[in-house]
């Protein structure tokens, strides 16, 4: 295990996180909020040191990295970035126990969205908008950046990869151009364009640049954080069908806008995964539609919250318009479902992917008709080319991980006494990162009420259902220290 790469490339993941933190002190700065301003430069101290010290420590590290060294890499700079990028809000006083500031962050980085705050419009502006910009940066991954901006003589390609697997969402990765550092560029060039130009169409429709900067921040990283207490409930319908929009866009895989971008229109309507995704998000919209359509006055208001909170759910922001939790079982039954689903790999969304749950539907026919030709070779194909049995193997092996933890963690925080829906639609939302689950953790509840273990509990699941999973695994598995 190359622990001094690993204690070196953390090291750079902090120096990136403290320079983000800049924008937010500023911000209370220029609003005199001294508390905050005190919560950031404590906290800006505490990380330098950190970074410093691991960069001294770790300055003369070999350049060997492989698969292991990537993965427990990724899960202890996500938990280690946490507990620092925390320091503010508990600092400040601002969210006074650990625990809760704890939860609070590594569900933005997450692009979670679950809160324990019952008033988020009492915190200061520093910490609003460093709350919506961790949505920003996880939603992309602060690895991909961090290799992105890496320097171009940097010819460690191989650790590269290993890094953007392990963080990247989806069944595989592939490059998008020959070099993986480049491949980081062009995603975070998409990412950045699609932000700004959410921004501007937010700005059209009057909404204050403060508020549509943060609302960007959350709908890119399909995070949800808002910074009103009904979310986006108190905004224009226009601002509204905005936000359904760019929540839909951004729940597409990347590597699309790269086709368009190359003029390979009729390659990325072939995508399988993406036709999946349209014809689910479509699917739903009409079914929840026609459900609650005695619930609003008009067949505009049914469409634009129907099509609303389906986009906010398929794509894992978490962001609402309307109390879902009061809509007929029909309609719930289909979130749930969306919150399984989740969006397209390779977008910043969460949930299981569409791409696995393609996988998993095509895996299933093929075994029904082996079954019934046993002679017969039958293969997967997904946008006409075979998929190994490696990827599928890894699949049913990420399904049945998927399952086990999301049993494992609802037992566990049962011992709550919360209702069954609760805990079940609690644990879904944190480890799909959707943010709003059913009853006691609906739109317009929270997360407060949980006992310091079901945070934690919850806080790993967020962690686990942003790194797809095993980079968590592997990080607290014996034998990856061993070296077994």
């Amino acid at each position: 295990m190359n622990y001094r790469m690993m204690g070196k490339f953390i090291s750079r993941i902090l120096l990136v996180e403290l320079v983000f933190m800049l924008p937010a002190l500023l911000i209370s700065v220029y609003h005199q909020e001294e508390k905050t301003i005190f919560g950031f430069l404590t906290s800006m101290v505490i990380m330098m040191a950190v970074a410093l010290f691991l960069y001294l420590l770790c300055r003369k590290a070999r350049k060997g990295f492989y698969a292991r060294e990537g993965l427990v890499c990724v899960g202890a700079s996500w938990i280690v970035m946490s507990l620092l990028g925390c320091l503010p809000f508990y600092f400040s006083g601002e969210i006074p126990s650990f625990i809760d500031a704890l939860f609070e962050t590594v569900s933005g980085f997450t692009t979670t969205g679950a809160s324990i705050l019952p008033e988020v419009e009492k915190l200061s502006m520093g910490s609003l908008y460093w709350r919506s910009f961790t949505h920003w940066l996880g939603g992309m991954g602060v690895l991909v950046f961090v290799l992105a901006i890496g320097r171009g003589r940097d010819k460690s390609d191989g650790y590269t990869m290993h890094l953007l697997r392990a963080e990247s969402p989806g069944p595989k990765v592939e490059k998008l151009v020959p070099r993986m550092k480049d491949s980081a560029k062009i995603l975070y060039f998409i990412y950045v364009f699609l932000t700004v130009l959410n921004v501007f169409f937010l700005l059209i429709g009057k909404m204050p640049l403060f508020d549509a900067v943060c609302t960007a921040f959350g709908t890119a990283g399909t995070g949800g954080f808002g910074i009103k207490n009904d979310s986006i409930a108190g905004y224009s319908p226009y601002l509204q069908n905005v936000c359904t929009v760019f929540m839909l866009l951004f729940g597409v895989n990347f590597s699309c806008y790269f086709m368009l971008a190359i003029r390979q229109v009729k390659s990325v309507w072939k995508d399988e995964e993406l036709r999946f995704y349209i014809g689910t998000v479509v699917g739903s919209i009409l079914l929840i539609a026609w459900n609650v359509r005695g619930i609003y006055g008009t067949v505009e208001e049914t469409l634009r919250h129907a099509a609303f909170q389906v986009a906010s759910i398929v794509t894992t922001t978490g962001f609402a318009t309307a109390d879902f939790d009061m809509w007929p079982s029909f309609s719930k039954a289909i979130i749930v479902c969306l919150m399984i689903v989740g969006a397209c790999a390779g977008s910043t969304g969460g949930g299981f992917k569409c791409g696995r749950a393609l996988l998993l539907i095509k895996s299933l026919r093929r075994n029904v008709r082996q079954i019934l030709h046993p002679q017969k070779v039958q293969v997967v194909r997904v946008n006409g080319q075979m998929v190994t049995e490696q990827v599928l193997d890894n699949t049913n092996a990420y399904l049945a991980a998927y399952a086990f933890i999301t049993i494992f963690s609802f037992i566990v925080i049962s011992i709550d006494g919360f209702s069954t829906m609760t805990n079940f639609s609690a644990v879904l939302a944190c480890f799909n990162n959707i943010g709003p689950g059913l009853e006691s953790v609906g739109p317009t509840c929270n997360f407060g009420g949980y006992s310091a273990l079901s945070k934690v509990m919850l806080i790993i699941d967020m962690l686990a259902g942003r790194l797809e999973i095993f980079p968590i695994l592997i990080l607290f598995s014996k034998s990856t220290w061993s070296g077994r």
